[in-house]
């Protein structure tokens, strides 16, 4: 495999060697470019990064910490399929905190919040209407951001973030611009509760919209049985 979707790092790249491979393999991993369930050729992806072997294997082995690849003893490297359990469970983190964040706010939503709640649905909804893939994402993590910085409670913030960045890769597989026109449906109705100051209805808003993630999964692994490990 010649891995030409991988950016060769060159002699200008900043950052550790090791921390570079690491970016690189986990962008590739979590855009689907390295699929679930592919075996990793560790000399290729030195050939084309243009690195010795030593920072392949250290971001391997980095990856690996996070749940992204296997190292398999005399039979190689290869990424992760995805598992629904895992799946479950961080969502059930993110909608029982975040559900509860936006209760909160509600009761007596900040201006500087609603402000940036409605600078942010603004680019959202551009985005949606320039198909605009990359861009939604970012402007998706920017507003559950800005709820959880407006509670400003760290250790929340702390966690939800984990259970966020453990589905990065499902939020990547989901992105369609069918999916990013209901999350922005999803997202509009917790403003609209949130503005209300209805904390009921913002809750809930916000538990439709992190449900939505398994419904959407669930269907995509229907069609693609062979990236998820426990169907």
């Amino acid at each position: 495999m010649s891995y030409e979707f991988l950016s060769p790092l060159g002699l200008t790249s900043r950052g550790g060697t090791t921390e570079r491979v690491q970016a690189v393999l986990r962008e590739a991993i979590v855009d689907s470019e390295l699929a679930p369930g592919a075996s990793l050729d560790k000399q290729a992806i030195c050939d084309r990064l243009g690195v010795s072997r030593f920072p392949v294997s250290e971001a391997l082995g980095r990856l690996q910490a996070e749940g992204l690849v296997e190292i398999l003893p005399q039979r190689g490297t290869r990424v992760t399929r995805i598992r629904i359990a895992d799946v479950r469970q961080s969502i059930f983190i993110r909608r029982a905190l975040e559900a509860e964040t936006v209760r909160m706010l509600a009761r007596a939503p900040a201006p500087a919040l609603v402000a940036a709640l409605e600078r942010n649905m603004r680019y959202q909804r551009t985005a949606v209407e320039a198909e605009d893939r990359r861009g939604f994402h970012a402007l998706d993590l920017e507003f559950h951001q800005i709820l959880l910085d407006a509670l400003a409670y760290g250790r929340v913030r702390t966690i939800v973030e984990s259970a966020r960045a453990s589905l990065e890769r499902v939020r990547r597989l989901l992105t369609s611009s069918r999916r990013i026109a209901m999350t922005l449906a999803e997202h509009e109705a917790v403003v609209a509760a949130l503005l209300a100051r209805d904390a009921r209805a913002a809750g809930q808003a916000m538990e439709t919209h992190l449900d939505a993630v398994i419904t959407e999964l669930i269907a995509v692994a229907s069609t693609k049985p062979g990236l998820f490990e426990d169907l």
